[in-house]
């Protein structure tokens, strides 16, 4: 559990605007999966406290979308790594944000390209 706590805090820390390099596909989903969790928990418990404080939904609700917002350069620098971990430009992304494609998700879950690419080595370390 300390292991994927450091990938996650690794992403948002030391690698916040890294676009350069790769990134494994353990790094790039448990930051996927703790981003997700915590999000899910600000609107859980904004819903569950909506039921006994009217305004209490807006305020997590706001909470989660500043979040939101506060990852969202460190979340496109890993998935950018991600890809070049592939082979990949970074540029596969823009598919993302003009047709809502799934490719660079699919992508994502690709194993690593072996041995070194013009990204950098490979971080498995073979």
């Amino acid at each position: 559990m300390e292991s994927l706590q450091r990938d996650f805090l690794d992403v948002i820390t030391q690698k916040f605007a890294l676009f350069d390099g790769r990134a494994r596909r353990r790094e790039f989903w448990m930051f996927v999966l703790w981003m997700s969790g915590l999000l899910f928990a600000l609107f859980l418990v904004g819903t569950i406290l909506g039921v006994v404080i009217p305004f209490m939904p807006l305020l997590f609700y706001g909470l989660a979308s500043l979040g939101s917002l506060a990852v969202l350069v460190p979340f496109l620098a890993i998935w950018t790594r991600r890809l070049h971990d592939m082979g990949q430009p970074g540029l596969w992304l823009l598919l993302n944000i003009v047709s809502l494609s799934l490719i660079p998700l699919i992508m994502a879950a690709i194993d690593s390209q072996p041995g070194d690419n013009k990204y950098g080595p490979n971080p498995k370390g073979f």
